[in-house]
């Protein structure tokens, strides 16, 4: 029951002499950011669609490097992917990031594979995190794959195995999701 005079003022405006007010204040923030969806921008692909093949194709010209234990292009197609993920807008700077810091290492003279390595799997986890967090699907005919032996993921096109992170020397380790 509202005290002597304060009959007729809002719930809320009563609770402000009280802790009771943050709480409830927390409460609606809190609850609202829980059901807000992924965040998006003009550029941003629309959840249920695929995964733009500006990302992808070069992704894979990646991928598939790797596997065959080559580091050539891959700077080059870094840059692509760069250039890609950049138009998809800030939702996408990890990937974003994760593709400068590829190209970087792919870069040096001479590139060690090991480091080209570990700076995909970087990319690789950005772009994993990326599609289910806008509920995106890869494109058609790409699968995503786990290494366990590094415990991450990638993308591939195709029903054969061909893990990146090992290559020729473990080119069917992991399974694919």
């Amino acid at each position: 029951m509202a005290e002597a005079g304060q009959a007729g003022v809002p719930a809320i405006a009563r609770l402000k002499g009280s802790r009771s007010w943050m709480y409830v204040i927390a409460w609606a923030v809190v609850s609202a950011s829980a059901c807000a969806p992924a965040p998006q921008t003009g550029k941003t692909p629309a959840a249920g669609s695929a995964m733009s093949h500006a990302v992808i194709d070069p992704y894979l010209k990646i991928q598939s490097a790797l596997a065959d234990d080559k580091v050539d292009g891959i700077r080059a197609e870094a840059g692509h992917l760069v250039t890609a993920a950049t138009a998809l807008g800030a939702p996408a700077m990890k990937i974003d990031t994760a593709a400068l810091q590829l190209a970087a290492a792919a870069e040096a003279a001479p590139p060690d594979i090991k480091e080209v390595r570990d700076k995909f799997g970087a990319l690789s986890e950005a772009i994993d995190a990326y599609m289910p967090g806008l509920h995106l699907a890869p494109p058609e005919g790409v699968r995503v794959a786990i290494c366990p032996m590094v415990n991450k993921p990638w993308l591939q096109e195709g029903s054969m195995l061909a893990n990146p992170y090992y290559g020729k020397e473990m080119p069917t380790c992991g399974s694919f999701r």
